[in-house]
């Protein structure tokens, strides 16, 4: 018997996955960010080699004759490291080193031509001509690109919020999830959203108590954005609650997604992948209206399509693909549900 790993490695999270030639999956692991450009090369390369041994547990590693590892924000130099991983987890050979934007095409569908759309917490584009990477649209990362996804979404709402704060109003719904997302007390004016009361802020609720909450939301974020990225779901669920800002938020993302697909579209299906697209939501369902008139697939586990990528490379065989990718309910719901750190 032999078996194919694939690994999954992104900002948020790193997945594993172990399957038989037929897409049978024996195990699968996962553990934090694995994007080596945020991380570092050391953390990122320890988050993969925790993912991969959880998958293997209770398997022959000797056993897996071929493996290919997606990882976000990797460069070549970053083989070595996963060589010395995959050493020690005990496989014989190193895996094939692919981008995050390989997998994720790979875990939508099985056509070697067509075009990827990613937004996770980062975005990107990519069209893919006999399963190589033809051409790419963003993925300049959180501080000068990405536009339209998680991260973008949530710096926009947490911006809008705090203006709203700094300027006295209006609070609306995006203002009250950001501030119980921040762990920040109650919007004056509005009933608080975190049960502290105000004067544990040092204030009586009046102006200058909303200009302190935005201050405190600011240092928050300034020290950890990836809590920024984690309020990209908020701005889904105030527009849902009828925020105008926030369905104008929803509504750029979806146009700036929309036109980054625009610049690489090609023959072919169009795969959408990441927590913003995979799931449904009203950037994805916008998204989806824009992009009237093509083939749309939803990109499934990506480690199950970087298992079987290392399975086409070994059998050149494409069957078996819905079954790889199928991965599990829990999976597909970490999959599609954690944001992303953008690379």
């Amino acid at each position: 018997m032999i078996l194919f790993a694939g690994v999954d490695a992104g900002g948020t999270t790193t997945r594993a996955a172990v399957h038989t030639p037929d897409g049978t999956r024996l195990g699968y692991g996962t553990a934090g960010p694995g994007n080596p450009a945020a991380q570092g090369a050391a953390a990122a390369g320890a988050a993969i080699e925790q993912a991969l041994r959880r998958a293997l547990d209770g398997l022959d590693p000797s056993l897996v004759a071929a493996s290919v590892a997606g990882v976000a924000g990797a460069d070549d130099g970053f083989a070595e490291v996963l060589r010395r991983v995959w050493v020690s987890c005990g496989l014989a050979s190193p895996p094939r080193l692919a981008g995050d934007v390989d997998v994720a095409y790979a875990a939508g569908t099985a056509e070697p031509s067509g075009t990827l759309l990613l937004a996770g917490t980062g975005a990107a584009a990519a069209r893919f001509s006999g399963r190589a990477v033809a051409a790419v649209a963003d993925g300049l990362g959180w501080l000068l690109g990405d536009e339209g996804g998680g991260f973008w979404i949530g710096r926009a709402g947490v911006r809008a919020a705090v203006h709203a704060l700094d300027r006295g109003g209006p609070y609306g719904p995006l203002v009250e999830l950001v501030c119980a997302h921040f762990g920040v007390p109650g919007v004056p004016g509005l009933p608080g959203v975190t049960g502290v009361p105000d004067v544990m802020m040092g204030g009586t609720g009046g102006p200058g108590e909303a200009r302190r909450r935005a201050d405190r939301v600011v240092r928050l974020a300034q020290a950890d954005r990836t809590l920024v990225a984690a309020a990209s779901p908020l701005v889904a669920q105030a527009a849902a609650a009828g925020d105008a800002r926030a369905a104008e938020i929803v509504g750029e993302a979806a146009r700036r997604l929309a036109a980054t697909a625009g610049r690489v579209l090609g023959p072919g299906p169009v795969v959408l992948a990441g927590s913003v697209l995979a799931a449904d939501g009203p950037v994805r369902t916008a998204v989806t209206a824009l992009l009237a008139g093509h083939e749309v697939l939803t990109a499934r586990d990506g480690a199950g399509g970087a298992s079987w990528l290392a399975a086409l490379d070994r059998l050149g065989d494409v069957g078996a693909h819905a079954r790889f990718t199928a991965g599990s309910g829990a999976a597909r719901a970490a999959q599609n549900g954690a944001a992303r750190f953008p690379p």
